[in-house]
């Protein structure tokens, strides 16, 4: 089956979303249980995972904890190879993903190690050995959660928009050598979303969404045969896409005004 008509459905096995803990990953979680899906659900926190398995026991789906920490490379194989034998891997969506504010006048070179090991890393754990199995099976689906922080540089995220940057290289990369074996790769952008992470950052979000909202958007996307990347909302998308052509002085003054940047540190 081709890499442009093949979509996963819950008669083909399982779905297996990390970062499923909290913010969007959890949403995305209940909701494809509600549909009917077999979730795989992967975080560190088996409690919160335990507390979202029960919270999904009256669904048409269910919901199957696989506590870890996305950057143990062997636990994650581990992981895959149960979640294929037990239920069948038809469609992954790597989620996981940490957000640590750096001043790039004080920065911390742990916290960029940790968001590298986390959000590039924990994917690539993830991924490769979710192609092992779908090359297998001839068929399967991976979407791969970046940003639209990886567009261009924006201030405090020198390391978060730094590995989703490199999540966007990843996918396009891969996506050649996927489509030659079944499987179909996608790239996941979402604009601001009001989860735990966000709230700290020190700048107006414009046009936040809701957890739902981004849900909406990856599942519809998910379902989209025509496009490799699934952005939302639209239209603050189309804005920074637009932004991404400007020379390096229009871009600075741009973002400063827009994020009040200019304004740090004045009384």
């Amino acid at each position: 089956m081709s890499i442009v008509s093949y979509v996963a459905a819950p008669s083909d096995g399982a779905v297996w979303i990390t970062g499923a803990s909290s913010g969007i990953g959890r949403e995305l979680a209940l909701e494809m249980a509600r549909a009917g899906w077999t979730v795989a659900v992967t975080a560190r926190s088996e409690d919160a995972l335990a507390e979202l398995k029960d919270a999904a026991s009256d669904f048409s789906g269910s919901i199957h904890v696989y506590a870890g920490d996305v950057s143990d490379t062997a636990l994650m194989a581990a992981h895959c190879a149960s979640i294929a034998t037990e239920h069948r891997l038809a469609l992954v969506v790597a989620n996981a993903g940490i957000y640590l504010p750096q001043d790039g006048l004080d920065g911390d070179a742990e916290a960029y190690r940790k968001t590298f090991d986390v959000n590039l890393m924990g994917t690539v754990n993830v991924v490769l050995p979710a192609i092992n199995v779908m090359k297998a099976a001839g068929q399967g689906q991976i979407a791969i959660v970046s940003s639209v922080a990886g567009y261009r540089g924006l201030p405090t995220s020198a390391a978060y928009g730094a590995s989703k940057a490199a999540l966007f290289n990843f996918s396009e990369s891969l996506r050649f050598d996927l489509e030659r074996a079944g499987i179909r790769l996608q790239v996941i952008s979402p604009g601001f979303v009001d989860t735990p992470a966000t709230k700290s950052n020190p700048f107006p979000m414009p046009h936040l969404i809701s957890p739902q909202e981004a849900v909406r958007g990856i599942i519809d996307g998910l379902q989209d045969r025509k496009h490799f990347e699934i952005s939302f909302p639209k239209a603050f998308v189309r804005q920074l896409k637009a932004i991404q052509f400007l020379p390096f002085n229009l871009y600075y003054k741009l973002v400063r005004k827009t994020t009040g940047w200019d304004q740090k540190g004045k009384a």
